[in-house]
């Protein structure tokens, strides 16, 4: 027996950090690239569960002890607790995923939803998505101590949402095709830190902070609307008012920066930062007869990588 399950990456489109403070967001799933974990029993048998990855080959023990701390042990925890099971299977999983990592799509909740599958399905058992939602929202708080639950809820359930944190998922209808470059600048970044250093400048002024956030909120509004009407250009206005603000907010840096004006000089309708900050990736969105140039104008910019995807 051999079987392999995957979860994608996400970008968000609008909206990050400020849907920490109740702001909407948008979010939306690359599913051009995946975490895949492929599973099957091991040979000879009584190894245990056994993960390995690229640098990673760990061995966990079928009882796992009360308290876990990192986070493969809590996937397998929280998934043998799901399902009723006692005991670690006696299998090998191995994971192999395309999303860079520290680069502000989800590498980490993919990780954990493709991995807690193939956990599952390796027993013969399924985890619905509402589960495995909750399950992996538990990984990403090791991974980014306050997380906004959005990188895990577009993941699982692969589809684009509008999120408002601890309010009923809603997807997001799309009007036309957007198609979007993702450049990443190479350089990795934690959303734990981004996120609590705009905790700390919105302690220490609020009264400047909080109406910068309620316009996020109302250009994610605004963008959601676009969205569902077709109207690109208005979509990536909002896109390019929306990295400004993040600017503000002290979340860009000079490698997403130079990024994003490389795409808008290029003919891009609109470009921002995505996910955390700090470095990671920027999305630019184009028109199907100026993505080349701006992919051209992206790399000449210093990208390491530009991902084509469309939203649709």
């Amino acid at each position: 027996m051999t079987n392999s399950v995957s979860a994608p990456a996400k970008i968000i489109l609008f909206g990050e950090h400020a849907v920490v403070y109740g702001q909407p967001a948008i979010a939306v799933p690359v599913t051009d690239l995946r975490v895949f974990a492929t599973f099957q029993p091991n040979d000879p048998p009584g190894q245990g569960l056994r993960v390995t990855a690229e640098d990673l080959d760990i061995q966990l023990p079928g009882d796992l002890p009360e308290r876990v701390d990192d986070a493969l042990s809590l996937t397998t925890k929280l998934v043998l607790q799901r399902i009723g099971a006692t005991h670690a299977p006696d299998v090998t999983v191995a994971i192999d995923s395309q999303i860079p990592i520290a680069s502000g799509m989800g590498s980490g909740a993919a990780f954990a939803a493709a991995f807690a599958r193939a956990l599952a399905a390796s027993l013969n058992r399924t985890l619905d998505d509402d589960a495995l939602n909750t399950l992996v929202y538990e990984i990403e708080k090791i991974h980014h101590g306050t997380p906004s639950g959005i990188d895990n809820t577009v993941i699982v359930y692969e589809r684009p949402i509008y999120f408002v944190r601890e309010q009923p998922i809603e997807p997001i209808d799309v009007g036309a095709p957007l198609h979007l470059l993702i450049g990443d600048t190479g350089q990795k970044a934690s959303t734990r830190e981004a996120v609590g250093d705009v905790r700390k400048l919105f302690d220490s002024d609020s009264s400047r902070i909080q109406p910068l956030l309620d316009e996020i909120g109302a250009l994610v509004r605004s963008a959601r609307d676009a969205i569902a009407a077709g109207d690109s250009q208005t979509v990536g206005a909002l896109m390019s008012q929306n990295h400004t603000l993040l600017q503000v907010l002290t979340v860009s840096s000079p490698e997403l920066d130079r990024l994003v004006g490389a795409a808008t000089e290029a003919g891009a309708l609109g470009a921002k930062l995505s996910g955390g900050g700090r470095g990671g990736n920027m999305i630019a969105l184009v028109a199907p007869e100026t993505q080349q140039q701006v992919g051209a104008a992206l790399r000449a910019a210093g990208a390491v990588r530009v991902f084509p995807t469309t939203i649709r």
